[in-house]
């Protein structure tokens, strides 16, 4: 059974990756599976998307239309809640604090809020230097890892801008970080929530829709495309599978075949 690392860049544009300088996501693209064509949800905005990363639901039903959480009307359980059911142990590591809603209290051994400070060359940073003990050590089954900046610099800057390809940049840097943390046995599953386009994002303008995904590690197949279809809603049934718990019956996504 392998350990999973799954790491949210908010906001990050496929289209970025091919601009900027990102040796570390190139790397990780030629080892392991890539699509630059995985969508997003509507609307694309940050706290509906993740819902729907870690519900497999869209919009429509885990109720979450804006970045305020409301309980769902219906509720289904989440990965988080799906993996403690399971005997796994998670934790996760963010800086935007509506994200805590994502997991329902009980459901994490470990959970580091590290408060968004507008710095875009520290913020991250420290998120990851909160997480990195962690994955060294393998005390988690699976750790969920926000990253937020290139997000905010989308919003102060542009979409695609030079200040928002330097971001990119700058978070290719930590990726290498944290893919040096890695022990042998994790497979590492990334992805953005949406990405944006002027200095917003929300709609279901294509370039809010279009996100990247990639997943590498051991058993994962080398330097090959995505060959299915995808959204957010794949995310959690595939990382379940990884771990070998089943997915909960009312999630509508599938897991994706990465090896």
């Amino acid at each position: 059974m392998s350990r999973v690392l799954y790491v949210t860049i908010d906001g990050l544009r496929p289209d970025a990756l091919e601009v900027a300088h990102t040796p570390h996501f190139q790397a990780l693209m030629r080892e392991g599976v890539y699509t630059a064509s995985a969508r997003s949800v509507w609307p694309s905005i940050t706290l509906p998307c993740h819902m729907s990363l870690f519900h497999s639901l869209p919009p429509e039903r885990h109720g979450v239309l804006s970045n305020t959480y409301v309980p769902m009307a219906r509720p289904v359980p989440g990965l988080f809640e799906v993996l403690k059911q399971a005997g796994r142990r998670s934790g996760m590591f963010y800086s935007w604090e509506p994200l805590r809603d994502v997991a329902r209290p009980l459901s994490l051994a470990v959970s580091q809020l590290i408060a968004y400070e507008h710095n875009p060359e520290v913020s991250d940073q420290r998120v990851v230097e909160a997480a990195l003990p962690y994955l060294r050590s393998s005390e988690l089954d699976f750790t969920f890892l926000y990253l937020g900046s290139v997000d905010e610099v989308g919003h102060q800057a542009g979409w695609m801008s030079p200040a928002y390809l330097r971001q990119v940049e700058h978070l290719d840097g930590l990726l290498g970080r944290v893919v040096e943390a890695l022990p042998n046995d994790t497979v590492l599953l990334l992805m953005s929530d949406h990405g944006g386009h002027l200095r917003m994002h929300g709609t279901e303008h294509p370039e809010d829709m279009t996100v990247p995904f990639l997943a590498w590690g051991p058993g994962v197949s080398r330097g090959q495309p995505l060959a299915e279809p995808m959204s957010l809603l794949e995310l959690a049934p595939t990382a379940a599978a990884l771990l070998g718990v089943a997915p909960e019956p009312a999630w509508e996504g599938r897991a994706l075949k990465l090896r």
